[in-house]
């Protein structure tokens, strides 16, 4: 059988390892995508590295990039990660914004522009990504429409494209699944969640804060899955 190569942005999370396994259980071939780009959760790509190891991957690149140049986001900057109680304290109070500070600017649009190279290089038709439209933080880049503009764009971009030789399919599986839905998905695949990490925050010791956004939607997940999140909390 001919190898079907795919390029999964993998960052080390719940969503993306989730991805990982779809794409092998559809018969791709993933070549891993992670990146240091100056996140002070830098923990996760640890994260990637065992869950790469672990699922497999044909390769597996970390592509340096450093954010921390332009800021604008509490993972790239000073700014404080926004810590709640509950999900219904999330959002951006201060200015009234729907899309919460831990926003890292354009970040989904740069990191597919990378993997659209790496996808031309190893001749890969298909790219997987974890974004989901359902329980999210809200970021503008998450949406199904943002996922369709790209993909008509990234058909415009390359020279595979152009000549006719790649038709590109960006594929979003987890886009309209609750967390509840991505975390059952996983475990009927097989997926170790005690290998990732989600945390916006966590301690020296890679423990996640359990108050960050991403933390709650996490463990909202896990709950309504009727499951226990197999990673370390603090204070826990």
């Amino acid at each position: 059988m001919a190898e079907r190569p795919a390029i999964v942005l993998l960052s080390g999370g719940l969503d993306s390892t989730t991805v990982l396994a779809i794409a092998k259980d559809q018969g791709y071939t993933p070549y891993a995508l992670s990146f240091r780009y100056g996140q002070r959760h830098s923990v996760e790509l640890e994260a990637a590295k065992r869950v790469a190891e672990v699922q497999g991957v044909a390769r597996h690149v970390i592509a340096d990039i450093d954010l921390r140049v332009f800021g604008g986001s509490a993972l790239t900057s000073d700014i404080d990660v926004p810590k709640h109680e509950s999900l219904d304290d999330a959002g951006d109070k201060d200015t009234g914004s729907s899309v919460p500070v831990t926003y890292v600017p354009a970040r989904n649009t740069i990191f597919l522009s990378f993997a659209l190279a790496y996808a031309e290089t190893v001749g890969a038709s298909d790219i997987f990504t974890g974004v989901t439209a359902v329980d999210y933080s809200g970021y503008p880049d998450c949406r199904p429409e943002y996922m369709e503009a790209y993909e008509r764009m990234a058909n415009l971009a390359t020279r595979a494209g152009v000549e006719g030789t790649q038709s590109l399919k960006l594929h979003s599986p987890l886009i309209a699944m609750s967390k509840a839905d991505i975390v059952r998905e996983g475990l009927r695949l097989g997926v170790d969640y005690s290998l990732t990490s989600s945390c916006y925050d966590p301690d020296e010791q890679g423990r996640a804060c359990g108050h960050c956004e991403t933390c709650l939607l996490r463990l909202k997940g896990f709950a309504e899955a009727g499951v226990t999140d197999p990673v370390q909390y603090q204070g826990a």
